[in-house]
């Protein structure tokens, strides 16, 4: 995992391959690169660079991801809205189970964002959880010992 301090810079020849599923690919030749950058201690969120050359491909999502657009620009088409250009700067979210049809039309540099969900329950568990450890360590050694 990256320190606090360190920067991270990562240039596509810095990338591995990979490939998109040959059955999603409707047309071209995509050709996509990643790096993992990080991930979160309970390996439920991850960042990741992805790079992609032209193409059009489905993408199914399986997990909740924020995508920031660095380089190029993609046209995306999902459940059943009009397509949308995003380009370098550009925010979008889509989330687990989403269906999406990407078009890259100049090479995409993207960050992701990306975060497996929990049910209802264990989600509100897991806030519980944490709010009663920020409560408890907050709270000064002296006063809790009396």
């Amino acid at each position: 995992m990256l320190a606090l301090t360190e920067a991270v810079h990562s240039k596509v020849n810095d990338l591995e391959p990979s490939p998109i599923d040959p059955s999603w690919i409707i047309e071209g030749n995509p050709e996509a690169r990643s790096r993992l950058l990080s991930t979160s201690t309970c390996k439920t969120a991850w960042t990741l660079i992805w790079f992609c050359t032209r193409g059009k491909f489905n993408w199914h999502y399986n997990f909740d991801e924020t995508v920031v657009i660095l380089e190029g620009s993609i046209v995306v088409e999902n459940d059943g809205a009009l397509p949308k250009r995003y380009g370098a700067g550009d925010v979008i979210l889509f989330r687990a189970g989403t269906r999406a049809k990407w078009q890259v039309e100049d090479d995409v540099k993207k960050v992701a964002f990306c975060r497996l969900t929990n049910p209802f329950p264990l989600g509100f568990a897991i806030r519980v959880a944490n709010k009663l450890k920020s409560l408890i360590t907050r709270t000064p050694l002296s006063s809790r010992l009396t």
